[in-house]
């Protein structure tokens, strides 16, 4: 079993952000957002990011925008304040398409925390990413939206 955790940057302090994933022992953030390089981001821009997760906590960094929704999924539901159950249903079956779950192993995500912008898990793809994950790999993930 991989501890996989998820987490957000919106609506929180660098120190907030930082502490959640030092207290979980986060060992590497996983960035599926499809722009990570954002002025928006404050200090989850890709290259700071790396940097402060490393400076802060020997935490690594990776993007993986093979996780994250293509620009148009994105548009219609964020820009256009899209239907979730039907951005939910197109982004599962994108990840299939992409066949992701062939892409990665389990034991990548170990006390792996995935990352995108939404503060809560519940309207947001990181959260659909472990969930697809999990029922490809028949519930490998232990999952902890921080």
């Amino acid at each position: 079993m991989s501890n996989l955790t998820t987490i957000g940057f919106t609506k929180t302090t660098a120190e907030n952000f930082f502490g959640r994933l030092q207290e979980a022992s986060v060992k590497k953030v996983i960035d599926v957002r499809l722009n990570n390089t954002s002025q928006l981001a404050g200090f989850a821009k890709s290259n700071d990011l790396s940097f402060f997760l490393e400076a802060i906590g020997g935490i690594g960094y990776e993007h993986q925008p093979l996780l994250a929704p293509d620009q148009d999924m994105f548009k219609a539901f964020k820009k256009e304040k899209g239907d979730w159950t039907i951005f939910k249903d197109r982004f599962m079956g994108l990840l299939s398409e992409r066949k992701v779950e062939s892409k990665f192993k389990a034991d990548m995500f170990d006390d792996a925390c995935l990352l995108c912008s939404e503060n809560l898990p519940h309207e947001c793809h990181r959260s659909l990413v472990a969930d697809y994950l999990n029922s490809r790999w028949g519930g490998a993930l232990q999952v902890k939206h921080l």
